[in-house]
């Protein structure tokens, strides 16, 4: 069975969204940049092993990469699945794990990379908004689409509610992302994904009522 070690920050929705999904994959460590992480206890009390790379304890982003991959390969992965993780990664890390790194963005990206997507959103007055899973390339939030959904702005949305819906789509799409990898039916083409199923090409999966 393949194996996922999976990277967080925080409270790990999308890390409980893929535990939850009951994938055909060995989850072999929870690691994060934070000891605080709230999702280390949810990993740990569902017997998962959890580690800590505390950035603080390192004195710049090189030396804090090579101890992260340092951890990382010691569980021989097959993908690196960054929930929740708040830290840009330098490009030696990721050209390390180029078609092996996943991320998930709240967002219909190229549209609003980067932080603040929801209330960037409403500012821009968009109708369509949502998510997108991609590989993890030296450009922040830039890398090849694997899978988005979309949602419609609705009148009266603020933040929060808009993230709620999105981070609904979220925990969608991630998991059906990491099983197409797992099961071999993703082909990276450069800057661009192909889904080895003619169905899952459209690599669009649209919520209810979004035409509505």
């Amino acid at each position: 069975m393949k194996s996922l070690v999976i990277l967080i920050s925080g409270r790990g929705s999308n890390m409980q969204a893929l535990i939850e999904a009951k994938l055909p994959v060995r989850i072999a460590a929870v690691i994060s940049n934070r000891p605080d992480a709230a999702g280390l206890e949810i990993a740990a009390a569902q017997g998962f092993a959890t580690k800590v790379v505390d950035q603080r304890a390192y004195s710049g982003r090189e030396a804090f990469d090579a101890a992260l991959a340092e951890t990382i390969d010691a569980y021989e992965p097959d993908l690196v699945a960054l929930a929740g993780f708040m830290r840009i990664l330098g490009d030696g890390f990721v050209n390390r794990y180029r078609g092996k790194l996943m991320n998930v963005h709240p967002s219909l990206l190229p549209a609003f990379p980067g932080l603040d997507t929801h209330s960037r959103a409403l500012r821009e007055g968009v109708k369509i908004h949502g998510c997108t899973v991609h590989f993890v390339n030296a450009r922040v939030d830039h890398g090849p689409i694997i899978i988005q959904s979309a949602i419609q702005v609705l009148p009266g949305d603020t933040e929060e509610t808009l993230a709620g819906r999105v981070l609904q789509q979220e925990h969608r799409i991630y998991p059906e992302a990491v099983r197409w990898f797992m099961e071999g039916r993703l082909k990276l083409f450069d800057n661009r994904v192909e889904v080895s199923d003619a169905i899952a090409n459209d690599a669009v999966l649209y919520s209810p009522g979004l035409y509505k």
